[in-house]
């Protein structure tokens, strides 16, 4: 199993910049944030999980994996878009799913290179793919790539995080950057600990 690795260097940081968040990380502890090296695999999750419970995720991506094997740009493009969509997903799903690996095996995307590129190079390149949008982008970065400086404005949860760590009944855009710019470089260590503040009563 592959987790998000960061250390004391990320987490002293972190609480030297934002005291509230520092509390808060003694009381949670290391959390292990479960990664996947696998881009086309971690990038088919995302799509699937998008808008629907983990329960239902869980159970459509299990379907097509028996179905294709193994998550592989070539495996899935195999595939008939009905054969996708009777996994139990909707129809627009399955079509940018059949969309990403067929773009990704003609080499319209390059998806190899793409551990070579900056974060917003990254974004930039897969939300050129039907269904990614920033948000996906962003998962992807942290999920798949590691990246160690992102946290997401389209994430919910990350900014219901923020508004319950400090006690903000609003939260503006502009707010919100000032957060990431007294968290980076380490964003993403942040995002664990948001998410988990999110989650408490």
């Amino acid at each position: 199993m592959n987790y998000f690795q960061y250390g004391e260097k990320e987490i002293k940081y972190l609480q030297k910049k934002d005291n509230k968040l520092g509390i808060a990380i003694d009381r949670i502890g290391m959390i292990k944030r479960k990664t996947n090296p696998e881009l086309f695999s971690a990038l088919l999750s995302t799509i699937i999980s998008q808008q629907i419970s983990t329960k239902a995720a869980i159970t459509i991506n299990d379907r097509l994996l028996n179905l294709a094997g193994t998550f592989t740009a070539e495996n899935i493009n195999r595939l008939a878009l009905d054969q996708v969509q009777q996994c139990g997903m909707s129809f627009k799903k399955a079509t940018y799913i059949k969309d990403m690996a067929h773009r990704i095996v003609t080499k319209d995307i390059d998806f190899q290179g793409l551990h070579t590129l900056t974060d917003e190079g990254v974004i930039k390149v897969l939300t050129r793919l039907k269904g990614v949008g920033e948000w996906t982008g962003e998962m992807i970065l942290i999920h798949s790539l590691q990246r160690s400086d992102v946290l997401s404005f389209k994430d919910l949860a990350i900014r219901r995080g923020i508004k319950k760590l400090h006690g903000l009944d609003e939260l503006s855009k502009e707010t919100f950057d000032a957060f990431r710019k007294i968290y980076s470089p380490y964003n993403t260590v942040a995002s664990l600990y948001l998410w988990e503040i999110s989650k408490e009563a």
